[in-house]
């Protein structure tokens, strides 16, 4: 890590946080509107002498158990902790991820089914941490299925970017496609964690270079909005927007795709047999 960023990190972080979120009183004479070092300890169960050494740099490496105290204390979001991971390096401490070494999620909450349905006939998909798709809409189904990502009993984006042939002509720019998904993985991955070890295992066999020299790189905080290109067998090249929105305590994620123009805007009106002008292209 560069300097004293685990410090810096923990001190504004600590000063960001208001004793009314951690259900502290919050007094007529505090100078910040910040947590006192003196208020974290107490709640994370260590010793202000110790916090002050972390926040200084004098101390970088805390054990596994007071790393998730402090996160824990501070509330720390998945923006956070993913940032933290990011200062700390690649092997991702395990208090930062405490569900991870579960198997990842195979089913959707039915109140993320319901936004699903919502989205009808926009293309749409829930992923977990290994990058399953667990659910999906039919105008989903319509724009991957064709392209063989859903071929699988089990469908898989990485595996699906990483092995299949099909992927390099369906995505232009299949580059940026298959670092974005090594990327997710390594967010999600922790070398205790047998699940996401084994897809990498799985991979580097498969894949080779094309996947180790992505995944073996530091990990990059996740890209929630973009564009991508696509090249559909029966409407020819889309260029997609996507929103990524993270689904809190599941460990999954939904992906949501609008037209980013006119054209692909009336191509996936075809696909989904609508009139044109159902689904609009959005841009910015």
């Amino acid at each position: 890590m560069r300097d004293n960023e685990f410090g810096a990190f923990l001190r504004a972080r600590r000063e960001a946080i208001t004793p009314a979120e951690v259900g502290l009183p919050t007094g007529p004479r505090r100078r910040t509107p910040g947590l006192r070092r003196a208020e974290l300890t107490t709640i994370a169960g260590i010793s202000v002498e110790y916090l002050t050494r972390l926040e200084q740099g004098r101390d970088r490496h805390p054990s596994p158990e007071v790393l998730g105290a402090i996160v824990d204390a501070l509330l720390l979001s998945t923006d956070d902790r993913e940032q933290l991971w990011l200062i700390l390096g690649h092997d991702k401490p395990t208090a930062l991820c405490p569900r991870v070494a579960e198997p990842p999620g195979q089913a959707v909450r039915p109140n993320v089914q319901a936004i699903l349905d919502r989205l009808e006939p926009g293309p749409a998909l829930v992923i977990n941490r290994v990058c399953d798709v667990l659910a999906c809409t039919g105008g989903y189904r319509r724009l991957a299925g064709p392209l063989g990502v859903l071929d699988a009993d089990a469908p898989n984006l990485l595996r699906y970017v990483f092995t299949d042939d099909r992927a390099r002509v369906a995505h232009p720019e299949w580059a940026r496609i298959a670092d974005g998904l090594a990327n997710v993985l390594k967010l999600g991955f922790r070398v205790d964690d047998p699940h996401s070890a084994d897809l990498a295992a799985e991979l580097t066999d498969a894949a080779g270079a094309s996947f180790t020299s992505r995944f073996e790189t530091p990990a990059a905080v996740l890209q929630r909005t973009g564009a991508e290109r696509w090249v559909h067998p029966e409407v020819g090249e889309l260029v997609l927007g996507f929103e990524i929105v993270e689904l809190p305590d599941v460990d999954q994620r939904m992906i949501i795709y609008l037209p980013a123009d006119e054209a692909t805007s009336a191509a996936l009106d075809r696909l989904d047999g609508r009139q044109p002008g159902a689904l609009r292209a959005v841009s910015g």
